[in-house]
């Protein structure tokens, strides 16, 4: 004979049982122990719903929206200046930080250091950039901008490294995190990622799809 007794805590759909003899032989049969498992935890696999297809167009809509003012905007910082949009955010960091190592330049835009390394090199050899030993430290070299370098910069049609910074710039910083938790999820769901691309500047992406 047995009698019931109270549910364990946490597990309403459960019930736990007490034994003044011996439990029936087959009550720890390891089926028996799986489904009660299964009844107690809610361990099922529940297929999410996917997303309206009206929704999902409507927000492909938006990604177009938003690749499509990068592209217009750096056409015309092309047109204008006759730089890449990449070269013409190099040049304007340095303007705002005259002096500034290619190490610190890079981290500043976000990128790899080789790949700031070959557009400085490029800039200087244009006459935009030059290198100057700093008068604190003779040993470190800063960058400085010359006179090729000042008159692209006068150029400018907006802020050289596009306008989806400055618009995440502007966002109220809630509004940011939800943003970027929704895009990591986003993200999650692409297949073939290459991580390389976090690390390149939005203008040589969107310009190789122009000349492409």
């Amino acid at each position: 004979m047995w009698r019931r007794g109270g549910r364990p805590a946490g597990e309403a759909s459960c019930r736990s049982f007490s034994y003044r003899h011996h439990p029936p032989k087959n009550i720890y049969n390891q089926n028996n122990l799986f489904l009660c498992g299964v009844a107690c935890r809610g361990v099922f696999s529940v297929k999410k719903p996917s997303a309206a297809p009206e929704r999902t167009l409507e927000v492909l809509q938006q990604f177009r929206l938003i690749f499509g003012a990068m592209r217009q905007h750096f056409r015309e910082v092309e047109a204008r200046c006759g730089l890449p949009g990449a070269q013409m955010w190099v040049l304007q960091e340095v303007q705002r930080q005259p002096g500034i190592g290619v190490s610190e330049l890079a981290g500043l835009m976000g990128i790899h250091q080789s790949t700031c390394s070959l557009m400085v090199d490029r800039l200087v050899a244009l006459g935009c950039l030059e290198r100057k030993a700093m008068h604190r430290d003779r040993r470190r070299v800063g960058l400085c901008l010359a006179a090729q370098g000042e008159a692209a910069i006068e150029a400018l049609p907006g802020p050289a490294e596009g306008v989806l910074p400055a618009a995440l710039s502007s966002l109220p910083e809630v509004a940011l995190k939800t943003l970027q938790i929704n895009l990591d999820e986003l993200i999650r769901h692409i297949p073939g990622k290459n991580e390389a691309f976090a690390r390149t500047p939005l203008a040589e992406i969107v310009q190789s799809d122009m000349k492409g």
